[in-house]
């Protein structure tokens, strides 16, 4: 059954448990070349919905059973009335198996076939059948200068299962990699197509199950849970009776001078999506700004430690780092908040101080790094974040022994008790400052009416990167403060205040 990107599963997969998937599915009784043709009749499908009016096609060939489901794409275009070429990037003379028999059928069906050659002639719509999920190290040559001929073709990709060149588990580029302009991926969906670079390489995603056995695919393991509203957690709904001090007090702590304007938007965002109260401690000289923005938080202008410890013995949750710098007056305030034995949530400048090692972090508390942020926290390059984001998080929850939130494309949320999950929501024109700060106040709020730090960022980030996808639809110029209002929306339909 072939679905869009609105009606995706939920289990996200490395390669070698799509693989256990593929064995799985051929031990019950579904013969491997039958799989094969299930999977060349939907890229065929696909292609024909996607570009209905396209009369040549090229495909591009590997030597693995990748190779084999362009083989079978050709024979079927060839069988069309399509003028089809096949430019065998890998030996054809070197398959195997149902590979082998795809490209006998291939031959039998009059495709042509030409061996790949710096000159050759990419023509049409191009099928990307070359590597697959089974490539792990840096793409080779011929593979290398065939990806890169068709990256520069400025004609339209197809990539069968995922784009060569793009780890599977990861969202890697493995060197040179194919920017496709539609991916068809099969069985179980990848990990690396939703993280990483993952996004910027699969274009249009479509998915066919190949009418596999449910069964036999529920038994199977998966990386990641991507999130949708089917498995979000949800806020219970209200009683008539209930008041403030129902749904817990935040504690903003943050906006040194000259980022005041942070700490605010934390703070709005945390009211807006339902804490019973919320107070924010930051310099004197925004408490005026915070009460005319809003009246509605409590403000309290703080110069020390001193000043603050009334506020966290009053706090059931803290928010600590928007806006806090790393200055004396911040590394001053977050030296409080490890003898605070609530749930915290750290953001910003609370984790590149926390990576200095000059705090500790206390228990039951949610990080929300950026890239940069990640990898001062775990001592390396921002390029090994990036390379593997979901061993990233891990290990962040592992040596913090706490909740992450993992931002960027692919949002990954993990636990130390070893989930995974993945928000593909959001858009491009969320890149803007701010929005990390409205993100942590939406956690803070969560964690005041009772959510997990896992849970928290888990519906949090659903929330916020929904919210943007929405607004994002106007285009650039999004602020961060427009999400707040949109966040209270999904939130209400998600989880509704009364039964």
């Amino acid at each position: 059954m072939s679905q869009t990107t609105d009606t995706l599963p939920n289990r996200l997969y490395s390669a070698a448990q799509v693989r256990e998937l593929d064995a799985r599915l051929i031990a019950a009784g579904t013969p491997g070349f039958e799989l094969m043709q299930r999977a060349a009749h939907a890229a065929w499908r696909a292609l024909r919905r996607r570009w209905p009016d396209a009369e040549e096609i090229t495909v591009l060939a590997g030597r693995g059973n990748n190779a084999g489901d362009g083989y079978l794409i050709a024979a079927l275009a060839q069988r069309a009335g399509r003028q089809v070429q096949v430019i065998a990037v890998g030996d054809p003379q070197r398959l195997q198996g149902d590979a082998a028999q795809a490209f006998s059928e291939a031959q039998a069906a009059g495709v042509r076939m030409t061996p790949w050659s710096s000159g050759a002639e990419l023509r049409g719509v191009l099928v990307d059948a070359l590597l697959g999920t089974g490539i792990t190290g840096e793409v080779r040559e011929p593979y290398a200068s065939a990806i890169r001929a068709m990256n520069e073709s400025a004609l339209p990709i197809l990539a069968v299962d995922l784009p060569s060149g793009l780890c599977a588990d990861t969202g890697r580029l493995l060197g040179e990699a194919v920017r496709a302009e539609l991916t068809v991926t099969f069985i179980g969906l990848k990990l690396g197509l939703f993280t990483g670079e993952g996004p910027d390489r699969i274009g249009a995603l479509v998915f066919d199950d190949l009418q596999a056995d449910v069964q036999v695919i529920e038994q199977g393991e998966y990386a990641a849970l991507r999130l949708s509203e089917a498995n979000l957690p949800k806020l219970a709904p209200r009683s008539p009776t209930a008041h403030k001090g129902s749904f817990g007090q935040v504690l903003v702590i943050g906006g040194d001078l000259g980022t005041g304007g942070a700490a605010l938007l934390t703070a709005e965002a945390a009211l807006r999506c339902g804490a019973g109260m919320v107070t924010l401690a930051t310099r004197p000289e925004h408490v005026t700004a915070s009460l005319v923005r809003r009246p509605e938080v409590m403000c309290s202008g703080v110069e020390s430690t001193y000043a603050l410890t009334g506020l966290t013995g009053r706090a059931d949750v803290l928010v600590i780092g928007p806006g806090l710098g790393q200055a004396p007056w911040g590394r001053s305030l977050l030296s409080l908040a490890p003898q605070c034995r609530v749930p915290q949530v750290w953001d910003a400048d609370a984790l590149n101080l926390l990576a200095t090692g000059a705090v500790e972090l206390p228990g039951n508390c949610l990080l929300t790094p950026h890239p940069g942020e990640a990898a001062r926290l775990l001592g390396i390059p921002v390029t090994e974040i990036q390379a593997d984001r979901p061993a990233a998080a891990r290990a962040l929850a592992a040596r913090f022994d706490c909740a992450v939130l993992l931002k960027g494309a692919g949002t990954l949320i993990a636990d130390r008790d070893g989930r995974l999950a993945l928000c593909d929501r959001g858009h491009p024109a969320m890149a803007s400052a701010g929005l990390g700060d409205v993100l942590a106040g939406v956690a803070g709020a969560l964690l005041a009416q009772g959510l997990e730090p896992y849970e928290a960022a888990c519906l949090s980030v659903w929330l916020h990167a929904s919210a943007g996808e929405r607004l994002g639809a106007a285009g650039r110029g999004l602020a961060a403060a427009d999400l707040i209002p949109v966040v209270r929306q999904l939130l209400e339909e998600h989880s509704p205040c009364l039964n």
